[in-house]
């Protein structure tokens, strides 16, 4: 009769493995493709359930209800065992994904530091083996809690460092003095938290090397959080000027060069600070603020080649340990090396630019030539500026950019070696109504005013180049504010 009863059994069960299990198994692949498309995180729960859960469940299943294997065997032990695994990994997996990475930002749960997530993991495993033991293997849980409370005493004696980082990090867990993204200075060591683990903090470098620190170390050093309580990092910048050049204009070229200068921060303002009167200089300090701190070489880079250019420009020295001794007998050495370059620069401007190229541009400090650097990127006239000059470009190149409608700058022209800018508002009078920027290194001859009236009235062809140019110009800056206007560009 019990022979009957089991074989009528077994044909439901062989069924429900037969049809279900397949149709189980292809339903869920279904979910777990169309979730991964979707970039959903539940989609690593389904696959547990399906490649690991589930064929575990049927195999169970066949051994007990198909072949009639008894509960006490030791095969179905260990098949249990198998699938109370699986269901901890499954379960752990979606508490995972419906507690903490569907969270929406600024919510507890998306702040929860991932040591901690680590640790409530480990405690609902030991949870779990416990369960397991007692249910499948009828395990005395007393007498195991008391043998491993003896050997835990052992381990704890060899692992003293490794728990001893552990607590500490249990410690920076509730107190949270940095989390992953910040960059922190620990020691020597400058470096952005990529992972917090159970054991110690990994660091990624400037250099692209990660760096291991454990946490029982950076509970016994300085430690430096660049990111908090503010992202804003404030970097310092020495440089000496010679005793010839005013502190008040040297700290004002400073601070317009930093302004200037891209990824430095106009709120707040950089702070410029005499700091000294040394031997052969007089030293300033710059207090720039930054808002990443992962970006300070390339914009400290940015800010100290400029400061060269804005030097060149301004006529502001940077010495160097050498002896001097002056002897004035009219021009110096200096100005004469400086008429020289002059002259050498006017070769190369074009033969309708009626430069005289025989005078002295040191007779009229008014109205004299001046040749000026550029670096990369700098803006030799911004949009909105007065205009007060005309440029001409003795080497390199520049852009001539106007903003579009959404505030974003565009390329008009290229501006090549003997070609000039600056005539917009320099003959109109008005605020200019384009920018010009150096591509590479630029060196111009800036011309006064006064200068450009000169050479208008010695040759009227001048005059008349300069309103073609300008006119051609205007024509390209009207087609393409048109073309951005109609969604050409």
């Amino acid at each position: 009769m019990n022979n009957v009863n089991n074989q009528s059994l077994i044909l439901p069960w062989s069924i429900a493995l037969v049809i279900l299990f397949p149709a189980l198994i292809l339903l869920l692949g279904e979910l777990v493709h169309s979730y991964e498309k979707q970039n959903r995180p539940l989609a690593g729960t389904l696959r547990i359930i399906r490649n690991f859960l589930l064929p575990v469940l049927a195999l169970m299943i066949f051994l007990q209800k198909v072949l009639g294997y008894n509960l006490s065997s030791d095969l179905v032990k260990g098949i249990q065992t198998l699938f109370w695994i699986c269901l901890i990994h499954a379960s752990l997996s979606l508490l995972n994904v419906v507690l903490f990475e569907q969270a929406q930002g600024n919510t507890w749960r998306s702040r929860v530091p991932k040591l901690l997530i680590d640790l409530s993991r480990l405690f609902l495993i030991t949870v779990g083996i416990a369960i397991v033991l007692a249910t499948v293997w009828s395990a005395d849980l007393a007498g195991l809690a008391t043998a491993l409370g003896v050997s835990s005493i052992v381990i704890a004696l060899a692992l003293q460092d490794t728990l001893g980082s552990i607590m500490s990090g249990i410690a920076l867990l509730f107190e949270r003095p940095f989390s992953v993204g910040d960059w922190l200075k620990v020691g020597d060591v400058v470096g952005q938290v990529i992972d917090i683990n159970w054991r110690a903090v990994r660091l990624q470098t400037l250099e692209r090397e990660m760096i291991v620190i454990p946490h029982k170390l950076i509970s016994s050093e300085m430690v430096r959080n660049f990111s908090q309580p503010l992202p804003l990092h404030a970097e310092r910048f020495r440089v000496g000027f010679s005793y010839q050049d005013a502190p008040n204009m040297a700290k004002q070229i400073l601070k317009s060069t930093a302004l200037a200068t891209e990824g430095i921060l106009s709120h707040p303002d950089p702070e410029i600070f005499t700091i000294s009167y040394d031997d052969s200089y007089i030293t300033y300090e710059v207090k720039f603020f930054i808002e990443d701190y992962g970006h300070l070489e390339e914009i400290r880079d940015r800010f100290v080649t400029r400061v060269w250019y804005a030097a060149q420009r301004n006529n502001l020295n940077i010495p160097f340990p050498i002896r001097t001794v002056y002897h004035y007998h009219g021009p110096t050495s200096q100005d004469k090396k400086y008429s020289q370059k002059v002259a050498q620069s006017m070769e190369s401007i074009p033969s309708f630019v009626p430069l005289d190229k025989q005078a002295d541009p040191l007779k009229k400090s008014s109205d004299r030539v001046i040749l000026q650097h550029f670096g990369s990127g700098e803006y030799i006239i911004k949009e909105g500026d007065e205009g007060h000059a005309l440029y001409i470009i003795v080497s390199g190149q520049a852009a001539l950019l106007v903003d579009d409608i959404s505030e974003q700058e565009q390329q008009v022209l290229e501006l090549n070696s003997g070609e000039f800018f600056g005539e917009m508002a320099l003959f109109s009078g008005e605020k200019s109504p384009v920018s010009i920027m150096a591509i590479g290194d630029l060196e111009v001859m800036t011309l006064g005013l006064n200068v450009v009236n000169q050479m208008i009235e010695r040759q009227p062809r001048f005059g008349r180049e300069i309103g073609q140019i300008l006119e051609v110009r205007r024509r390209a800056i009207a087609n393409l504010e048109s073309g951005l206007k109609n969604g050409h560009f």
